[in-house]
């Protein structure tokens, strides 16, 4: 298992400053953003897309310094009701597929998206609850007219090109806890009609579990047990009970309102410590994952550099990076 960064934190710097910064803190991997919501900070994945030569300046900085690329990210929302938002985010998701396994990985982090509640909404409609009937008919209408025929053909073009699609299960989206995951993926994989291992799976990042009430050490089991462990952010978050015991953790307050919302997101060991961490690490790496833990820092109480560094040294002491032992005494 290595320690590595989502990389949108470096916006407005040059690529070869981030990586020379990465390695100094010893970090071996680096997620890219490439587009939608996280942004193109350091390159055009179109012209990268178009040139051999940009790719291998590319991939030389990488290597410069021994950082692995350990995934594209292109959070989005390629099902939005609004068709040019969508477009613009399907073809940002559509580069960073193409472009990932020309820069040495087969990893796409994103989203699954939220369309609206109807084919004349103009607005996502993220719904949470089973009544009144509406909200039923908004699902049925999410679910079978616009999910799964918009991620069984993306199955079909991430098989194409050897790439894996990990959705990061986020409120707001229609897959936000591993329930919701897995009927996206099982769904949309049996209506591709591909064969095998699904290219559908999961980010787990426990982050966004924490004030759904969700164990995502439990949350680590289940999709592991499903086979859809793809990848894997380290982001802590902090809940305050003073207000979750008033007006619970489902909370739309601003970001910036720290002093009054009843959760902000934290840098590792922040929220929780190694109580919960190594369980966590274990448990992913019980179900097979053995790839990066994936560093996204958004905690605004403290610098990028400080929050960032703080979770690297407070992980270093949770990731397991040795391959797994034999039982030696039996």
């Amino acid at each position: 298992m290595k320690l590595g960064v989502m990389a949108a934190l470096f916006s407005g710097r040059k690529l070869e400053d981030v990586a020379a910064y990465c390695a100094e803190i010893r970090l071996d991997a680096i997620e890219l953003p490439v587009g939608a919501y996280p942004g193109k900070p350091f390159f055009d994945p179109a012209k990268v897309l178009a040139s051999k030569k940009e790719q291998d300046r590319i991939k030389g900085i990488l290597k410069d310094h021994d950082l692995a690329l350990s995934g594209l990210a292109v959070h989005g929302n390629p099902v939005h009701p609004d068709k040019k938002h969508a477009a613009n985010d399907h073809r940002d998701f559509v580069n960073a597929v193409k472009l990932a396994p020309l820069l040495g990985t087969d990893v796409v982090i994103t989203f699954s998206g939220c369309p609206g509640g109807s084919k004349t909404d103009k607005m996502p409609n993220w719904v949470t609850c089973a009544w009144p009937p509406d909200y039923l008919a908004v699902l049925e209408y999410q679910w079978k007219q616009v999910l799964v025929p918009y991620w069984s053909t993306q199955a079909r073009l991430c098989a194409q090109h050897g790439v894996k699609v990990a959705w990061e299960a986020h409120p707001g989206f229609c897959v936000y806890n591993p329930d919701t995951l897995i009927r996206l993926s099982e769904l949309s994989m049996k209506a591709s009609g591909l064969k095998g291992k699904p290219v559908l799976g999961a980010n787990l990042d426990p982050s966004h579990f924490f004030w759904q009430g969700i164990d995502p050490v439990e949350s680590a089991r289940v999709l592991g047990e499903a086979g859809l462990l793809f990848y894997c952010h380290a982001k802590d978050t902090e809940l305050h009970p003073h207000q979750g015991r008033v007006n619970g953790y489902n909370d739309a307050r601003p970001y910036t309102d720290v002093k009054n919302r009843a959760w902000n997101f934290r840098t590792c060991g922040y929220g929780h410590g190694h109580e919960f961490w190594k369980p966590f690490v274990s448990m992913l790496r019980r179900h097979g994952y053995d790839h990066v833990l994936s560093i996204e820092h958004e905690d605004s109480l403290m610098s990028i550099e400080e929050g960032l560094e703080r979770a690297a040294a407070f992980l270093s002491e949770a990731i397991i990076e040795q391959p797994a032992a034999k039982p030696w005494w039996c």
